[in-house]
């Protein structure tokens, strides 16, 4: 199998099933071997059963965090590559191919740059936009001498093997810095392409908690030790 589309889950019952049927979509039109895989993390709104009714292949990871379940979707993958994208909708499942072209050229991690690609209004709050995101991304590229400027976009393609020789453990948002620094400091072929950030279909508060998480990044970058 070509590609996985890797989905992490928690309470996604408002938008999982969009997201499963553009990937479909996207995999059917451009003739890809491949699978929808969910990552639920402990979901209580119904999400699994819809991933299923949808046709995805479910795997769940009891240990709570962003970066669990997705180092359990990794593990769980079929395809040679993996996508990864948030299933909220704020991610186009249908645009995908940038990634996988990048991929089948040799590249083991590619990376989405919302700042490149375009925010849409609404789907990024300004302090993220102008404060949080760069200045996280500018310390990551100088402490570990990385070219990559989005440091934190959940859209990304990697190699399935080779991100799972990095021995990625964090279970948080920070797993989006460890995936880049570990790939980077073992020499994998990272690069990025544009990606467009749409507001999110949910009609609650995002996983996302800015300072808590934002602190979080920034100690695994300032203090990481390899």
């Amino acid at each position: 199998m070509e590609l996985t589309i890797l989905m992490p889950c928690l309470n996604e019952a408002e938008t999982l099933a969009v997201c499963i049927r553009k990937a479909k979509i996207f995999l059917e039109e451009n003739q890809i071997d491949g699978e929808v895989l969910v990552s639920d993390n402990g979901s209580s709104d119904g999400s699994a059963g819809i991933a299923e009714r949808e046709g995805a292949r479910v795997v769940f990871e009891p240990v709570k965090g962003y970066g669990s379940a997705l180092i359990k979707g990794c593990e769980e993958a079929k395809g040679r590559y993996v996508i990864m994208g948030d299933c909220d909708d704020s991610y186009d499942f249908l645009a995908l191919m940038p990634f996988l072209a990048k991929l089948r050229e040799g590249y083991d991690l590619v990376i989405g740059n919302r700042f490149a690609g375009g925010i849409e209004k609404g789907a990024m709050p300004w302090s993220h936009r102008h404060i949080g995101n760069p200045f996280l991304s500018f310390v990551g590229r100088m402490r570990f001498h990385s070219r990559v400027r989005d440091f934190h976009c959940g859209l990304r393609g990697y190699n399935t093997e080779a991100i799972r020789s990095l021995g990625l453990r964090t279970t948080g948002m920070e797993y989006a810095s460890e995936m880049i620094v570990r790939a980077e400091l073992k020499g994998l072929k990272v690069t990025e392409v544009p990606t467009v950030l749409r507001k999110d279909g949910r009609s609650g508060p995002p996983h996302l908690r800015s300072m808590r998480d934002g602190m979080r990044h920034l100690k695994f970058l300032l203090t990481f030790k390899d």
